[in-house]
């Protein structure tokens, strides 16, 4: 095999004659061309580090020197960059959240234990209060009452008689139907169950009165 014949042999067939097989070097030199046209129009990562203009949305993450320094290193155009901290924070303000909320009721959970005075003690509680309030309460009431130490106090306030509660499928049905839901919507309101507005709790109380003679 000749050096012209080994040479021609890595060359692609596109660029070949299919009778001859000789090599078209113009179509090879526009090809050339069109591919250097394609690369010089495609963004290049900027001269330095520094010059990356990275933006922070959530604020959950921040602009890293040395983060910048080692995408920089691999090339990274400004637009790369950006999306690496977009995804950062997409991943990571779920979890922060969910580590906040887990804290958090773990937090809860303890004051609950001291209030009650002592763990056995809460398990037992707990178990009561969800069977009061399902019974008693709408599922979303519910769900917000039990979310936090305020709200399972007020939960226990209502299951010794205390405070109104709103009974399940109790009630005058199409007349008092917008009542009953402004009632329960104000139930959901932290307000009632969390702050213990007294003007607040006064009018929800004032409101299960009216409703069911209470």
């Amino acid at each position: 095999m000749t050096e012209e014949n080994l040479l021609n042999a890595d060359i692609p067939e596109k660029f070949k004659d299919p009778e001859t097989g000789a090599v078209n070097v113009d179509m090879m030199a526009k090809s050339y061309k069109a591919l250097e046209h394609k690369l010089s129009a495609m963004p290049s990562a900027p001269a330095t580090h520094e010059e990356y203009c990275i933006e922070c949305k959530h604020g959950v993450v921040q602009p890293d020197p040395e983060v910048n320094r080692r995408l920089h290193e691999k090339g990274l155009t400004q637009e790369q960059a950006q999306a690496v901290y977009d995804l950062a924070e997409e991943k990571m303000i779920p979890l922060i959240q969910k580590m906040a909320a887990d804290y958090k009721a773990d937090r809860e959970v303890e004051k609950l234990i001291a209030h009650f005075g002592s763990a056995e003690k809460w398990k037992v509680m707990a178990r009561q209060l969800y069977a009061f309030g399902s019974k008693n309460l709408p599922a979303d009431v519910l769900d917000n009452m039990a979310s936090s130490f305020e709200g399972v106090i007020a939960l226990h306030s209502m299951m010794k008689g205390d405070e109104p509660m709103m009974q399940k499928g109790t009630g005058r049905k199409s007349t008092l139907a917008g009542d009953e839901a402004e009632l329960s919507s104000m139930m959901r309101d932290p307000r009632y169950w969390k702050h213990k507005d007294p003007a607040f709790v006064a009018k929800v109380t004032q409101g299960f009165q009216n409703l069911y003679g209470e």
